[in-house]
């Protein structure tokens, strides 16, 4: 199941810069469809996630984990929303670059994720 999420995880950090840049580049109908899959590899992120957490004995760490990735998937929703208003989102920016590192941190360094820290 590992497996399962950061592939999906990966994917909809692709599709966030591929609606992103669909926008930008004026092509609403390609941005709008590629923000609908994005939230449906939010849901996929959210199940497999939850799957994972609920697998194991429940520690702090890994519930720490699960919220700030809540936290990213918010992140991905406001910066995608405030883009296609053409409102600012600079404060947004920097919240998600925390929070991404902060859980690429937390899921590797953890026992059950991938040993790169």
């Amino acid at each position: 199941m590992i497996h399962a999420h950061i592939t999906a995880w990966v994917l909809a950090l692709v599709l966030f810069f591929v609606a992103l840049g669909l926008h930008k580049g004026g092509n609403e109908k390609g941005a709008k469809i590629a923000h609908m899959v994005l939230r449906l590899f939010y849901v996929l992120i959210l199940l497999t996630g939850f799957w994972l957490l609920f697998s194991i004995t429940i520690d702090i760490m890994y519930v720490l984990k699960a919220a700030v990735g809540l936290w990213v998937i918010s992140m991905f929703e406001m910066i995608v929303i405030r883009t296609k208003k053409n409102e600012k989102a600079s404060v947004l920016w920097i919240q998600f670059t925390v929070a991404l590192l902060l859980v690429l941190y937390l899921g590797f360094s953890l026992p059950l994720g991938t040993d790169l820290f």
